[in-house]
């Protein structure tokens, strides 16, 4: 309309001179070229963010919630990179498993105690990682805790007797691991050892499925596994709003404004039962042989997924005093401790003015 009454006026106006008319049809032709050009742009602008929007899928794989949400201006690419991370932990799940016969962590608990058992280096390298932290932690954080750790059934509240429990810690006991670098083996010296790598698999899986976003050009996303957590840039000029539930209520204790990092929590919360008042659950001191009882919540921010995930059962083993000295010595590591009481500690480059408020 705008437009139509323009060419009105002015036909009226240059009706009776030529010149002006013809000037006039130049410069209106010279306008009708450059808003249509100007449309153009518009549309093919339109046309390239019309679909750049937040694209999000939930799974249940490893026993968790596997959760992915990630930016992207193709509605169909994001689908298939979210289906590629979903594969993905689906592959690693088929792999380290303690509970699928096919898994090959299944078959070295099964068959290790008789003979070497060969396996991927993918899965060599994660149990030689998981020592590692092994040794950093002064064996607080052991994959061989399954030992007495599978003799547990939480959902049927039953736990071994005292003999039982004893002869499980017993074998507690990473150095006893032998590990065949060569030719990728793992043997048990001791019938009834046993290894379990959920203290680390769920961080490791996240790395895996970050890199596949990252292989595929994507710069704002985040990837879950139950407390692990890993994000991609921020959340397309905003940070990511990262919540650290509260041990006792079904809520956020502190909630942490993050980008580029990555985050998990490990709880007293997750997996457990009570008896005569006393939580057990599943994570096991390998020194004690029993639940550890100082910390109820124990989050840990840094660079990587795997990382995180091994230092937040490390730390909840180790308690306030150890774990917090831990943390402040390893580069680009953060910790928030909840304690029994309800106290929130932090690491030194974390602390605030009032870092002994509890949790309420």
């Amino acid at each position: 309309m705008y437009l139509w009454r323009v060419w009105n006026r002015a036909a009226r106006l240059c009706a009776t001179d030529s010149d002006n008319w013809q000037n006039f049809m130049y410069r209106f032709f010279q306008f009708k070229m450059t808003s249509l050009a100007t449309l153009l742009v518009a549309f093919c602008f339109h046309i390239s963010t019309a679909h750049a929007d937040w694209h999000q899928r939930t799974d249940a794989i490893m026993g968790t919630r596997i959760f992915v949400e990630l930016w992207h201006d193709d509605a169909v690419t994001a689908q298939r990179l979210m289906q590629q991370v979903m594969d993905e932990m689906h592959r690693i799940d088929e792999l380290m498993s303690p509970y699928k016969e096919t898994a090959q962590l299944f078959v070295i608990n099964r068959d290790a105690a008789q003979k070497p058992v060969a396996i991927t280096p993918e899965l060599f390298d994660l149990i030689q990682v998981s020592n590692h932290y092994s040794d950093l932690s002064g064996g607080a954080f052991d994959i061989t805790f399954a030992s007495l750790g599978h003799q547990f059934d939480y959902r049927k509240q039953v736990r071994p007797d005292e003999a039982h429990r004893k002869s499980g810690q017993a074998l507690i006991n990473y150095k006893a691991l032998q590990l065949d670098a060569k030719k990728h083996t793992v043997f048990f010296p001791h019938p009834g050892m046993r290894i379990d790598l959920g203290g680390i698999a769920k961080g490791y899986a996240v790395d895996k499925a970050i890199a596949i976003l990252q292989q595929a050009s994507v710069t704002n996303a985040i990837v879950t596994a139950g407390g692990d957590s890993r994000l991609l840039g921020d959340r397309r000029g905003r940070p990511w709003l990262m919540g650290i539930k509260h041990p006792r209520a079904d809520s956020h204790a502190i909630t942490l404004p993050l980008d580029n990092i990555s985050i998990s929590t490990s709880g007293d919360y997750e997996r457990y039962f009570e008896e005569d008042g006393v939580r057990f659950h599943h994570i096991i001191d390998p020194k004690k042989g029993d639940s550890p009882r100082e910390l109820v919540s124990t989050t840990i921010l840094a660079n990587n997924s795997t990382e995180a995930d091994a230092l937040s059962t490390t730390l909840f083993i180790l308690g306030v005093e150890k774990g917090l000295a831990l943390a402040n010595r390893l580069p680009g590591v953060s910790a928030i401790l909840i304690d029994h009481a309800g106290k929130v500690h932090y690491s030194d480059d974390l602390a605030p003015p009032a870092a002994s408020a509890p949790v309420r």
